[in-house]
């Protein structure tokens, strides 16, 4: 991966590897045009499978609801997922195999995924009934996100039963949005109910299943490959310096409300284009970077419980709790409390 470094610098926002592109329309069949729709997003269709290539997010969304323009995408999220091979994750895919057990692996893509995708967090968290692996997605639920979703939860069972011995099956599967015309496809694969409107996106499994072990787990090879990952995740994490000093500015500008671009920009010495063109240059929007500010701070703040819910609104820049809470529900899938709840600082 590391060849691919220059690339890995843009996943600061909203890119993904464009492994997914590729699956999704290798699903789709003959239904789209493939090499019009790989063109579309800056994929040569003739060119490697690489998944240090990186795709805007956006326009990944854009080319999937074009797809949906074209054919039925009711299942084309399964048929995605249940495609996707270890061996085509790179190092990360071989780190998921090595692990001793299926809660390993699990948490190897909770740590690692920021190798190939900047615009979704993994999370295992204890609940009711096993522990649930939670899809984390800010942004509009589009079309085009809603199914790149549903692709994401079914290649993450699609993974675990090719490292188990027996069928790996969650107790049950949750997805935030509306459910499509049939869940038949989806229950199928699953094996399992599927919930939709749901508040989280994740698959909750028996704590037995994520004990079980792997069947080629190897605790020599799982060191090895870590040591590697860490260091790539290292490089990938070097977040440019105007990229810092913005999120900084940001952040000590929020507790006067939501900043101005100008503002910030006058700040750090910028002119308003200039400082737009810089954060351009490492696929970053000021918008989004605002946004991601808040989400981080906050999540910091709620980590320590001497700040009440009113005062960490104000600090992140909003003037009603009301709003701060419908934010971070669309970031992180729960409230602000619940959050705190399950991550307060003991």
């Amino acid at each position: 991966m590391a060849a691919h470094e220059p690339q890995h610098k843009l996943l600061d926002m909203a890119y993904v590897t464009s492994l997914f592109a590729r699956k999704m329309v290798a699903a789709a069949g003959n239904g789209v045009d493939a090499d019009e729709m790989l063109t579309s997003v800056g994929i040569d269709p003739a060119g490697p499978w690489d998944t240090g290539q990186m795709i805007p997010a956006e326009r990944y969304y854009d080319m999937l609801e074009r797809m949906a323009e074209r054919i039925d995408v009711t299942e084309l999220p399964v048929r995605t997922g249940a495609s996707m091979r270890l061996d085509e994750y790179g190092a990360l895919g071989l780190a998921f195999k090595a692990a001793t057990t299926l809660g390993t692996s699990y948490a190897r893509v909770e740590r690692y995924a920021r190798l190939w995708t900047s615009v979704v967090e993994y999370e295992l968290r204890p609940a009711e009934g096993g522990t649930l692996f939670i899809l984390h997605r800010a942004g509009e639920r589009r079309l085009g996100m809603r199914l790149s979703n549903e692709a994401t939860l079914a290649s993450a069972v699609s993974i675990a039963r090719q490292v188990s011995s027996v069928p790996v099956r969650p107790e049950m599967v949750l997805v935030r949005h509306a459910a499509p015309r049939s869940v038949a496809a989806h229950e199928d694969w699953f094996g399992c109910p599927v919930r939709f409107d749901a508040d989280l996106d994740a698959l909750l499994f028996a704590n037995e299943t994520l004990a079980r072990p792997n069947i080629l787990g190897d605790e020599g090879i799982s060191r090895y490959l870590i040591s590697h990952l860490d260091a790539e995740l290292s490089r990938v994490s070097d977040t440019p310096a105007v990229v810092r000093q913005a999120k900084a500015a940001i952040a000590q500008a929020l507790s006067e409300g939501t900043p101005k671009m100008t503002e910030i920009a006058r700040s750090l010495g910028f002119s308003a284009r200039s400082f737009h063109r810089r954060l351009s240059e490492h696929g970053m929007s000021f918008h989004a970077l605002t946004e991601e500010t808040r989400r981080d701070l906050a999540k910091g703040l709620l980590r320590d419980d001497r700040h009440s819910l009113a005062e960490i609104a104000f600090l992140t820049g909003f003037s009603e709790q009301s709003a701060f809470t419908r934010a971070f529900k669309r970031w992180m899938g729960t409230t602000p409390a619940t959050y705190r709840k399950e991550r307060a600082l003991p």
